[in-house]
């Protein structure tokens, strides 16, 4: 089992509520405004920028003033397009290297209210951010990378690189990270959220009516934390997270009003979606890689690498895809108390 990590190094648990009110002053006139329906989420963050600005000029107290200086437009924008980036890229070491600015992000968002949206899609991700740090401390000990929190106001990115691991300590590290025993452990660790009690029997007969099991509705909490509007910086949106191009594929508009934040409708999309993939690839571990990386990525794979099982292109997909089935098969199995991998294929329609 991977250790599970025991919080923002050298930045206890006291020492952080302590920091919650010049957080909360900081991140309120920023982040509040976080109400958009545009499905274009640079148009959203300009949005969120200017009305914090403005707020924070108009009724920031002299002493606040004085004390935080209101972040950039680049400065923010730098935060957080490095942040998807760093979710997106293939090494265990970069994910690690930010998981403190990460959790600092995420402690700002969940004070703000109305940040809710992008507070749990962030908590999605952060848990790829955590377990790579997990098992990078498993594989190299006292040699693992290893950060202080960020100190002051800002979301200041990490001004010096990420040490280099050796290629074959790495890709053990991501042997480790994706192991299903790991992420089982860590999903029985906490509570389902808590929109699932009322999501999770409104939307399974939308899963068997599309001949797909139901147990695989658990995909939103791997997603979005089953929060209906949580949004993407680079565009996703909803309980399944679906970008504008494939929401419409399956009938669902991306603009005012954005279906992709109808639980029912993007249900369906969702299940829909994955009865395709299911009957393409011939495997519910390929059928989730695919929803994650792409079909078509995956298809590519399974043909240069001349096989049809998930094992045999394992170790070729995205390092997030190598973790995100796991993630994903663990979840449905605390959550439903079985084995996924016995679940049937998609029923004839």
């Amino acid at each position: 089992m991977v250790p599970e990590p025991e919080g923002i190094p050298g930045n206890a648990i006291g020492r952080r509520r302590g920091r919650r009110l010049w957080l909360l002053l900081v991140a309120v006139p920023i982040l509040a405004p976080a109400q958009s329906e545009s499905s274009d989420p640079l148009t959203d963050l300009d949005a969120w920028y200017e009305s914090g600005r403005q707020l924070f000029d108009d009724i920031a107290p002299p002493v606040l003033k004085e004390a935080v200086r209101f972040p950039t437009k680049e400065e923010w924008d730098a935060f957080f397009q490095r942040l998807e980036s760093t979710l997106h890229s293939d090494s265990l070491v970069d994910w690690a290297w930010l998981r403190p600015e990460a959790e600092q992000a995420l402690e700002l968002l969940r004070i703000v209210p109305g940040s809710e949206e992008t507070a749990d899609r962030l908590r999605a991700r952060l848990d790829y951010l955590e377990m790579a740090e997990g098992a990078l401390q498993y594989v190299l000990g006292e040699a693992a990378p290893v950060r202080v929190a960020p100190a002051g106001p800002g979301l200041a990115l990490p001004a010096e690189p990420p040490p280099t691991v050796a290629p074959v300590q790495a890709r053990e590290a991501v042997r480790t990270a994706r192991t299903l025993t790991n992420w089982t452990n860590r999903i029985a660790s906490r509570p389902a959220p808590a929109n699932a009690k009322d999501l999770v029997p409104r939307l399974k007969p939308i899963f068997s009516s599309e001949g797909v099991p139901p147990e695989w509705v658990w995909l939103a909490e791997v997603e979005s934390s089953f929060n209906p509007k949580a949004t993407s910086p680079v565009g996703a949106r909803g309980l399944f997270q679906f970008m504008p191009a494939t929401a419409e594929r399956f009938g669902m508009k991306a603009s005012r009003p954005d279906q992709r934040t109808d639980p029912e409708r993007s249900a369906r999309a969702a299940a829909q979606y994955l009865r395709i993939l299911y009957r393409q690839l011939g495997s519910w571990p390929l059928a989730l890689a695919a929803y994650n990386a792409g079909e078509g990525r995956v298809g590519r794979l399974l043909k240069k690498h001349g096989t049809t099982s998930y094992d045999g292109i394992v170790d070729h997909l995205p390092t997030e895809t190598q973790m995100y089935v796991p993630k994903v098969f663990a979840t449905v199995a605390v959550r439903e108390g079985i084995d996924p991998h016995r679940l049937p294929g998609p029923a004839a329609r």
